[in-house]
């Protein structure tokens, strides 16, 4: 059998740093993500994914960051929170922190506003066994975080 060890993927112009680890529960996935090819960068993820949930951390934090996002690269962000949701202990905590340009995360004022925006991620999540919690980051031009806001699925 396979050693399982973090996964650290470094960015390119077209593809996000990927940086996840078994230890903290800490699942980073920032940049840009355009690839040509999504399943070349997001294949490795999800399988390392898959054998996270078998010993998963009490709390884990997906981290995306994504300045862009193609289609494709939506499509495989999906598989990556369908396979998360899997977490097979009730009482373990998902948090999928979420940052968003200061303007964007400003025009979601209700939480019915953040329904709507997220409803792909929180249709998602309709069967999920572990708690979910959306926490939200408004940044500014220097991707510093001015605002946040914590939503529990």
């Amino acid at each position: 059998m396979k050693e399982f060890n973090s996964l650290i993927i470094d960015h390119t112009a077209k593809t996000p740093q990927v940086d996840l680890n078994q230890f903290t529960g800490e699942l980073i996935i920032s940049g840009r993500s355009i690839p040509e090819n999504a399943a070349k960068v997001y294949e490795p993820v999800l399988e390392w994914i898959q054998q996270y949930i078998i010993q998963p951390r009490p709390i884990t934090n997906l981290r995306l960051n994504l300045e862009y996002f193609n289609t494709a690269s939506s499509l495989w962000l999906s598989k990556i929170l369908k396979v998360l949701k899997q977490i097979s202990k009730p009482d373990f905590l998902l948090y999928i922190h979420l940052y968003l340009p200061l303007e964007e995360y400003e025009e979601m004022k209700e939480l019915e506003d953040i329904k709507d925006a997220f409803f792909p991620i929180t249709d998602i999540f309709q069967d999920a066994v572990p708690c979910i919690g959306l926490k939200l980051y408004g940044t500014n031009e220097r991707s510093e975080i001015v605002k946040d806001a914590l939503v529990f699925i």
